[in-house]
């Protein structure tokens, strides 16, 4: 889902000063951040050096997302705004707003080129001196965590979605592939791997397709594959479809130490009506089910999800069945969408839609239940052992440093980021102080929750910790 827009300037390789310099903005999911980094890649193996920030850039590549119309909206002023900072710059746009409509962006200032299909990004890039290929990405300029597509496209044809019509080819990367990224990714220093894809729990139907199961290769398998490599690292799941959350896929994950016990459950709506419509494959009654198992399967798992408010035909009565589930559910968090209409989508053709005051209304009520379920899965994790990967200083907390527990929330921990960062360091939850749960670092290392393999990466005493002398 679109989100605030990224610009990353990956670490400069040592070229000639001749060189010439890029960077890169990105705007929606996982999968196009992704996406960007192996962009990034290729023009750094074509000679290419990332502009330093406030240093004027040769080529920018803005990657585009166009699920919401505010999506298509951030990615036009983004590309506006570009231009006016750097005129004599080259624009190249990519992604799925590229591939919808790219007559609208090549009519835009600054715009060289418009790739409308990834597949093709090393040919469009030839202008840039980009030749070959890569078998993968070996960083994530920008990032603590690691971003790993293992799939895209879609199958299914939900009414509100436009993603099917922009990501038509489903295809899954091979198992072996998607280990050596993963495994270089791992020796690079990255300790959370982001397994992402447009629908992640398809991963594999076209590679094991007319074969015995015995020869198959679905997402549980490519699990078991990356949980035997060595290391000290975890996996997080970025987002599964409800349908797929089944018993022999969650007591999977539940036996894979590698596994981060957070699961992003599509929730959409949780009206009955309004599932139908949209054409979902489960019904509230069905998704709460799912949460259960999930529940008593995994150890307190973390439940976030997606909620559209405002879908046509909507009640009141819809809306509050949506937050009913939303408490039933206890989710550790909700990403919230109003409503948009995508042209060529069946929802976009809808009788009754629900006026923007009522959706404005909505999505203010359902921000504060959001904001406090999230609070409560924070105070629950109070006096547990939590793994957390450290990604940047608590400039309130002198000190201190935060970083994203196994199970998704916000932690504050004592410590110097230097010594830290990109380290998963086990705590203890000791408190909730606003949106960040306060820990305390073990005096030992115990590591990562369920029974991780321990690792000599990770020092075991506090005062090897770099924690400040009291």
């Amino acid at each position: 889902m679109a989100g605030p827009f990224a610009i990353s300037t990956p670490p400069s390789s040592p070229l000639a000063p001749a060189a010439k310099r890029f960077r890169t903005a990105t705007l929606g999911c996982k999968v196009n951040q992704y996406e960007t980094q192996y962009a990034q890649e290729l023009l750094e193996s074509a000679g290419w050096l990332a502009a330093k920030p406030g240093e004027p850039a040769d080529l920018c590549l803005v990657n585009t997302c166009t699920v919401t119309h505010e999506a298509d909206v951030k990615a036009r002023h983004l590309i506006r705004k570009l231009h006016r900072e750097q005129p004599s710059g080259e624009i190249v746009v990519m992604g799925c707003y590229a591939t919808r409509a790219p007559d609208d962006l090549a009519r835009l200032p600054g715009v060289q080129k418009v790739v409308t299909d990834k597949d093709q990004l090393t040919k469009d890039l030839e202008p840039w001196g980009v030749t070959d290929s890569l078998p993968g990405i070996r960083g994530f300029a920008g990032h603590q965590r690691a971003f790993v597509k293992v799939q895209d496209g879609c199958l299914l044809d939900c009414a509100y979605c436009i993603i099917p019509t922009v990501r038509p080819r489903f295809s899954s990367r091979p198992i072996e592939d998607i280990v050596s990224e993963v495994a270089g990714l791992v020796a690079n220093g990255y300790r959370e791997i982001v397994l992402g894809g447009i629908h992640l729990g398809h991963y594999g139907l076209d590679l094991s397709k007319g074969k015995p199961r015995q020869h198959w290769s679905r997402l549980w398998h490519l699990l078991d594959k990356l949980e035997a490599l060595p290391g000290e690292f975890r996996i997080r799941l970025s987002s599964l479809d409800a349908a797929e959350a089944r018993e022999s896929l969650l007591k999977s994950l539940a036996g894979n130490r590698r596994i981060a016990p957070h699961l992003h459950l599509c929730l959409q709506s949780g009206s009955d009506a309004v599932l139908t419509s949209m054409r979902r494959r489960y019904s509230a009654a069905r998704f709460l089910e799912q949460v259960a198992m999930a529940k008593e399967l995994l150890d307190h798992p973390a439940i976030t999800t997606d909620l559209i408010v405002g879908y046509p035909g909507e009640t009141e009565a819809d809306f509050e069945a949506s937050c009913n589930v939303a408490r039933l559910a206890g989710f550790a968090g909700m990403h919230l969408f109003a409503f948009s209409a995508r042209e060529g989508t069946r929802a976009a053709s809808l009788p009754n839609p629900v006026h923007p005051t009522i959706i404005h209304d909505r999505m203010r009520r359902a921000a504060v239940l959001e904001a406090e379920l999230a609070n409560t899965f924070r105070h629950s994790l109070i006096r547990r052992n939590l793994d957390v990967l450290v990604e940047t200083a608590d400039e309130a907390r002198p000190g201190h440093v935060v970083g994203t527990a196994c199970r998704g929330v916000r932690v504050s921990l004592r410590g110097l980021l230097p010594a830290l960062r990109r380290k998963l360091v086990p705590v203890r939850a000791i408190g909730v102080e606003g949106d960040l749960v306060m820990g305390e670092p073990v005096a030992e290392h115990l590591g990562p929750s369920r029974n991780w393999e321990k690792s000599s990466v990770l020092p075991t005493k506090l005062s090897r910790l770099a924690l400040p002398v009291c």
